[in-house]
């Protein structure tokens, strides 16, 4: 009996010290019994906030991607830096960049009020982005919700993970593929670019030294350049924002006009017309606003979906686990890392 047990013990022997439960299943309506008004709630603190702050929609909206493609929706980029852990917030894609971070923080307020320790930050980013969007005048649709909050952050995930505002379309492309992302998804998603700002600092390189030639970029439209020049002088303010298209309030379809007529903003959003893979649904896009509200639509459900299967929680505020800060353990010798509740 003993020697058939072996194999087993060995197995079991192999495993890792943790093991990832499952994603939760996500379905709209998940807070139909137990926070009825959770949608609503969002809605309201979303709509207070960007007559506020307009820009604070553009901002809210970006929490998804930057949220989702960093170990899955999981709320992990809103926890703080603690002394033993670096999170997200400083991470080459996020610092200086996201903001608005005191938009959940006011949401997740009054659902504790409402509802206490019931909605996940996680959720709350998926309703606020969609929230986001359909206040600028863009889709609305029906979330799925249901996930928990991570446990923990990684500066270093972030940092290996999402794209530079250099990024050119193929890089983009085998980012997306992935997480089971198209190129339809790539572009349509690109979209959420029709609102909000970009830094100069994402844009000097195209300005005067474009793949290290010294030269612009040669696909700017020359009127646009200039425009771009004395926004962004050689040597200026790297923080000095311009518009990411010319409704940079509206969503809408103009984003895709302005790639068309070589106006993009940044590199990563150009380079989305002169590839060729890409450049059929930009035109599309610019053609026909309401295929790429469908299709965004439909890349942001698929984003939302996004799930590590890693152990989580209701956080009952944002920015910090339930339990205490995260600590390092070592376990047979290997670091692990670990949130000691207590």
């Amino acid at each position: 009996m003993c020697l058939l047990l072996l194999p087993f013990i060995i197995f079991l022997h192999l495993l890792p010290a943790t093991i990832p439960a499952a994603a939760p299943p996500l379905h709209p309506g998940y807070y139909a019994n137990s926070c009825p008004n959770a949608e609503l709630i969002v809605r309201n603190v979303m709509k207070k906030a960007m007559i506020r702050e307009p820009r604070s929609g553009a901002s809210v909206m970006r929490f998804q991607f930057h949220d989702c493609f960093v170990n899955g929706c999981d709320g992990s980029m809103l926890l703080d830096d603690t002394p033993t852990m670096l999170g997200e917030k400083l991470s080459l894609s996020n610092i200086d960049s996201l903001r608005s971070y005191e938009v959940v923080d006011e949401i997740k307020e009054a659902l504790e009020t409402a509802c206490p320790r019931t909605v996940s930050c996680a959720d709350i980013i998926i309703m606020s982005s969609r929230d986001a969007v359909a206040l600028s005048g863009g889709p609305d649709w029906e979330v799925k919700l249901g996930r928990k909050d991570s446990l923990t952050a990684s500066q270093e995930d972030a940092d290996a993970i999402m794209p530079s505002p250099r990024a050119n379309a193929t890089t983009l492309i085998d980012l997306f593929a992935k997480f089971d992302l198209s190129v339809k998804d790539l572009v349509a998603l690109s979209g959420s670019h029709s609102i909000g700002n970009g830094r100069c600092f994402s844009i000097v390189f195209r300005l005067y030294n474009q793949s290290g030639t010294g030269r612009p970029d040669p696909s700017i439209e020359p009127k646009f350049r200039q425009k771009l020049d004395k926004l962004c002088p050689l040597g200026g303010d790297g923080n000095v924002t311009g518009d990411l298209d010319f409704t940079p309030r509206i969503f809408d379809n103009q984003y895709f006009k302005d790639l068309v007529n070589g106006r993009g903003f940044l590199n990563s959003d150009e380079t989305l017309y002169t590839y060729w893979k890409t450049r059929e649904y930009v035109k599309r896009y610019s053609e026909d606003q309401d295929e790429f509200f469908r299709d965004f639509v439909e890349g942001m459900i698929k984003m939302g979906d996004l799930q590590s299967g890693r152990p989580g929680e209701i956080r009952k505020n944002c920015r910090v686990v339930n339990g205490g800060p995260p600590m390092d353990l070592v376990v047979d010798g290997y670091k692990d890392r670990r949130i000691l509740s207590y």
